[in-house]
């Protein structure tokens, strides 16, 4: 299918977030982790609807894959997916965290 994968500001500042902090105690497991994400986001330019929809959004175009225990959070539309957030598992997901306020 070949979509383009682009990242919003705010999904590039949580993967960076999520890498500092987890350098404070393994810069090789932030690395390896950094490494992952952007591996599950490229792979989605293929197949973009293969995670499941967000529950919290009830919404076809919502999707997410997870990544250990962080959630990439992406928008599909006709030829483009938009990873709008990056989050951990437990982090309580709002409107405002994927840019829906």
């Amino acid at each position: 299918m070949d979509t383009r994968v682009s990242w919003s500001p705010e999904a590039l500042e949580d993967v960076d977030s999520i890498a500092a902090y987890i350098a404070k105690d393994s810069p090789f497991y932030a690395s390896a982790v950094v490494q992952k994400i952007l591996d599950v986001a490229r792979s989605l330019g293929d197949f973009p609807n293969i995670g499941p929809m967000v529950p919290e959004i009830g919404e076809p175009a919502f999707r997410e894959r997870f990544v250990y225990s962080y959630r990439v959070i992406y928008r599909v539309a006709s030829e483009q997916v938009l990873i709008v957030a990056v989050i951990h598992g437990r982090r309580l997901l709002t409107p405002t965290l994927i840019g829906l306020e």
